[in-house]
């Protein structure tokens, strides 16, 4: 019952304070909203290309020419829009001025192209869309060699724009900016919780109620889980409350084991709060262990993931990223979202919860040989 009451009234005192609302509230709800709005275009690899303008020029009548001058009347629906000119040399000096996408001229030899270097994407596509008449012109002619009466047949076939259809192995889902900083922020926000958690016992020696607390009927053990139980609800309901803002208000995806999802930012908080804890024993001072906290979080938070994603990143780099507990709950996350995996879920939470049982052992030992708090 003693730990119990230590616990709410330990909440009492973080809600009652205007700045652990903010920090624990109001910061990670306004970041998760400037990052997701700012840099939601870094986060979409949809490229939409329309409005392709192509210049041409027929040298003669070969069927070739014919061909293609029937080919260019039905583009149009395809964003790809061809204009037949007689200037060769003012065609393509508006290639070259970056005027026009692209220059084809076609004679009886075949069809040479001049593209716009500087437009990749719809250089491919015209050439891609050439290639394929290329190659229906050879079959057309082929047939015609063979069964003139099939050529008409061949020419109104459409079979070849749907011959190829794309089936990928991977999951097609991938977050979005608001997606991504909904989990990177909440995660970072579970690495805040070491950050009071340095003056949980600390905070009592300053504020001279340490020896009011021995005095009572009350045990070391029993205030140190007292303490460590009303900051790990504390984090715990802020928590809540982000992931369900973000999620409902932001339209962030959580995935479909919201649960799980919740544990693991749990798990984070704990490990956190172990750290925060043993750190306040450890340092000389509070100062020495706040300031040794500030820049752990941020070195976590930025090598970790949070502001910005880590693909394919080796090296030193690489090897410091994966030591942020940041990174571990970022990755296990995603991957419960997107591939339906509990595997790295179980092994991060179990990961967090031994560290923090290794801190919590010895905050214990550390406080059991203090002669006050």
């Amino acid at each position: 019952m003693n730990i119990v009451n230590i616990a709410l009234t330990k909440i009492k005192m973080e809600y009652r304070d205007k700045k652990t609302l903010i920090f624990l509230l109001a910061f990670p709800i306004l970041l998760i909203l400037i990052l997701g709005t700012a840099l939601n275009s870094a986060f979409n690899d949809q490229v939409s290309v329309s409005n392709i303008h192509v210049l041409y020029t027929v040298t003669d009548n070969s069927p070739v020419s014919s061909a293609f001058e029937s080919f260019t009347k039905g583009t149009d629906h395809s964003g790809i829009h061809f204009k037949k000119v007689s200037n060769a040399a003012a065609s393509k000096n508006a290639v070259k001025e970056d005027q026009t996408d692209g220059y084809v001229v076609v004679s009886k030899k075949g069809i040479q192209l001049f593209e716009n270097d500087r437009n990749s994407v719809e250089a491919s596509l015209i050439q891609g869309m050439l290639g394929a008449f290329a190659d229906k012109y050879k079959v057309v002619t082929a047939v015609a060699k063979v069964a003139p009466s099939q050529v008409s047949a061949v020419l109104q076939s459409q079979t070849a724009a749907n011959a190829i259809r794309e089936t990928s192995l991977g999951a097609q889902k991938k977050p979005g900016a608001m997606d991504y900083y909904a989990i990177s922020i909440a995660a970072m926000v579970a690495m805040f919780a070491a950050m009071p958690a340095i003056h949980l016992i600390s905070g009592e020696r300053v504020r001279g109620t340490g020896n009011r607390l021995l005095a009572a009927p009350i045990t070391k053990g029993e205030i140190l889980l007292g303490k460590l139980l009303g900051s790990l609800l504390t984090n715990a309901l802020c928590m809540l409350m982000v992931i369900f803002f973000s999620k409902y208000a932001f339209k962030a995806d959580w995935g479909q084991h919201l649960g799980v999802a919740f544990l693991i930012l749990f798990s984070e908080i704990i490990l956190a709060t172990s750290i925060g804890l043993a750190l306040s024993f450890i340092a000389k001072s509070e100062t020495a262990a706040s300031a040794f906290i500030n820049v752990f979080v941020q070195l976590a938070a930025f090598f970790g993931g949070a502001y910005f994603q880590l693909n394919g990143i080796d090296g030193i780099l690489g090897f410091v990223s994966h030591l942020s507990p940041i990174n571990w709950t970022i990755s296990a996350i995603n991957q419960l979202i997107y591939t339906h995996n509990m595997i790295p879920a179980v092994h991060t939470i179990l990961l967090n919860i031994c560290i923090s049982l290794l801190f919590l052992i010895l905050a214990s030992v550390s406080l059991q040989r203090r002669e006050g708090l």
